[in-house]
């Protein structure tokens, strides 16, 4: 398999923009047309996610033992859209037709070999993992909505009991879909697992978001969703051993840092933690009461709240790390980030430049690519996204 070939024919393919996955899907949906219901029925949001991560994965199938934990995890959670092993070869016809639709004169017989053997690899990784995951859990859990506070327009924590427990680790994400919209969104639950099974759910209204718009303002006690499959590991404290930890919060970004705090809580480790939790202003600070509660009840947590807006100093904006950085030297710590892409990637920028190594920082992968496993963009259909702005 002639890798580089992969690459190179990839790279041409996708000089086409938008044409490319508008041809994907045209000769999907015209071939296999039962696989339409898998996706959204809004296809406006999907754009070239699915086809330009396809593109990626398969043509650095050199990388396959890198991707495999990904893949695997990929495949579990791809039941949910009621995906079965005989839609693969479907995708893969479609993905070789548009190859070639787009290449013209240079598909060659050996790049088409080339190109179904590494989706061959690919498609086999994901169904050999959904069909072991069968027997061991459902594709999605039923879960009653028993608490809904709105805290801010267009902010609410929901707080939701599965019908059966859902085994999660602090810091993970799990898909989020109401029956009424046909689409998966992730959120990081805000707690660390409870005896009660419940989990705790912040959201935010994204500006056309179907599933956080209905769990925001179309949602209420009584209420059924459905939930997945635990995702990712990006924001765990497994890499942090028993370290001290700064932990860098922008807006509902909050929420897996929450669920961290607890779990170390949990533990019982009595390791430092501090937080920064920034807003754009002062009345955006929506999880007060819980943020008090907690900084009375450990003495080894501090909580500073950073607005990133000063109406004295107008077109300045503060992030929590820069405040952070102000008050001391934090090399020692492994911090965690969480928040908008540009909040992360700031942040990062900035330890960056301040010293700390990357073993150390924390975060999920920016971008919302399916490809570069930032888990919470594949979920609107088969490796899509559906609110657009993200989890936070």
């Amino acid at each position: 398999m002639d890798v580089p070939r992969l690459k190179q024919s990839w790279s041409l393919v996708a000089a086409h923009g938008d044409q490319v996955p508008l041809y994907f899907y045209s000769t999907l949906f015209l071939a296999y047309p039962e696989t339409r219901q898998m996706f959204p029925t809004n296809m406006a949001g999907q754009r070239d996610r699915l086809v330009t991560a396809l593109g990626h994965i398969v043509s650095q199938v050199d990388q396959l033992d890198r991707l495999v934990g990904f893949l695997q995890d990929l495949g579990v959670d791809h039941r949910k859209f009621a995906v079965r092993a005989e839609h693969y070869p479907a995708v893969g016809e479609a993905l070789l037709a548009t190859l070639r639709h787009f290449l013209a004169d240079q598909w060659t017989d050996e790049l088409a070999q080339d190109w179904a053997a590494a989706y061959g690899l690919v498609a086999k990784v994901m169904t050999e993992a959904a069909q072991a995951a069968e027997s061991v859990s459902p594709p999605w859990w039923a879960a009653e909505v028993v608490g809904h506070e709105r805290r801010a327009f267009d902010v609410a924590v929901l707080t939701l009991r599965p019908q059966y427990l859902l085994p999660f680790t602090a810091g993970q994400s799990i898909g989020v879909s109401h029956p009424a919209v046909r689409a998966w969104r992730y959120y990081s639950p805000a707690n660390a697992p409870r005896a009660d099974g419940t989990v705790e759910l912040h959201v935010r209204a994204a500006p056309g978001g179907a599933v956080s718009s209905r769990l925001v303002y179309g949602c209420a006690v009584g209420d059924q969703v459905h939930l997945a499959a635990p995702v990712g590991d990006g924001l765990t404290l497994g890499p942090a051993g028993s370290a001290d930890l700064l932990l860098l919060a922008g807006g509902t970004g909050w929420a897996p840092l929450k669920a961290l705090v607890e779990q170390v809580a949990a533990e019982g480790s009595r390791r430092r933690v501090d937080v920064y939790l920034g807003a754009r202003s002062r009345s955006e600070f929506y999880d007060g009461d819980a943020v008090e509660k907690l900084v009375s009840s450990h003495p080894w947590l501090t909580v500073t709240q950073v607005a990133g807006l000063d109406l004295n100093r107008p077109g300045e904006f503060v992030f929590p790390v820069d405040r952070a950085l102000a008050d001391g030297d934090w090399r020692s710590r492994h911090v965690y980030v969480c928040g908008s892409d540009d909040m992360v990637s700031h942040t990062v920028a900035t330890l960056t430049r301040s010293g700390f190594h990357a073993g150390q920082v924390h975060h999920e992968g920016l971008g919302r690519h399916w490809y570069g496993a930032s888990w919470r963009t594949a979920a609107g259909g088969p490796a899509i996204s559906d609110d657009s702005g993200g989890a936070r």
